[in-house]
């Protein structure tokens, strides 16, 4: 299958062994991929409405919410990844940065250090930059950061008007290039790209 072929810019690459969890046999190319992927990810919306109080300040609900969104698509959907990528902490490390992640945004909600939109795109950027999944961290991150924004009283972000950005586009390059600034310690462009329409 070709599924790392022609992939967009800023897209991790699958090893043998994750490919080998891909659960629809069907799919030939990445753009069959991303569209079933798609419709897994509205079943997870959905699911998400139901949800009385989501916790995405949570592991076990935050590996729920990937397993919700990917379950259909990946037999490793919730789980983190173990194999390291270009992007990312090493896998070694996901379990414990992860956790001390969660920590870090519960404690600025608590104490309101900063605006709920800076601490929601900062915990989309930590989120992403610890890569703790081998495929889905942008989509799955941006909902989250969306379902912790809802919470904190706060729209949930438009994301350029598009919360997809799978394909190689324009507003997928300007996303990834406020991720890259955001990785030098500029927040800005992320925070300027999450409210743009």
């Amino acid at each position: 299958m070709g599924l790392n072929k022609d992939l967009p810019a800023g897209a991790t690459p699958l090893d043998g062994e994750e490919l080998e969890g891909l659960l629809p046999s069907h799919l030939v190319n990445r753009s069959q991929l991303n569209e079933w992927e798609q419709q897994n990810i509205e079943a997870a919306l959905l699911w998400l409405s139901r949800q009385r109080r989501p916790r995405p300040l949570e592991e076990s609900w935050l590996r729920r919410l990937h397993r919700e969104m990917f379950g259909q698509s990946w037999r490793w959907a919730g789980q983190y990844r173990s194999s390291d990528k270009s992007i990312g902490a090493d896998w070694r490390q996901i379990r414990m940065q992860v956790p001390a992640l969660l920590a870090d945004i519960a404690f600025q909600v608590e104490h309101q250090v900063d605006v709920v939109d800076l601490i929601a795109i900062r915990f989309h950027h930590r989120l992403v930059s610890i890569h703790p999944f081998p495929n889905g961290n942008g989509r799955h991150t941006r909902l989250i950061a969306d379902v912790l924004i809802q919470q904190l009283g706060a729209p949930r972000f438009s994301w350029g008007g598009s919360s997809s950005l799978v394909n190689l586009t324009a507003l997928r390059q300007d996303y990834i290039a406020a991720l890259r600034q955001a990785d030098r310690g500029d927040l800005s462009a992320l925070l300027a790209f999450a409210r743009a329409q």
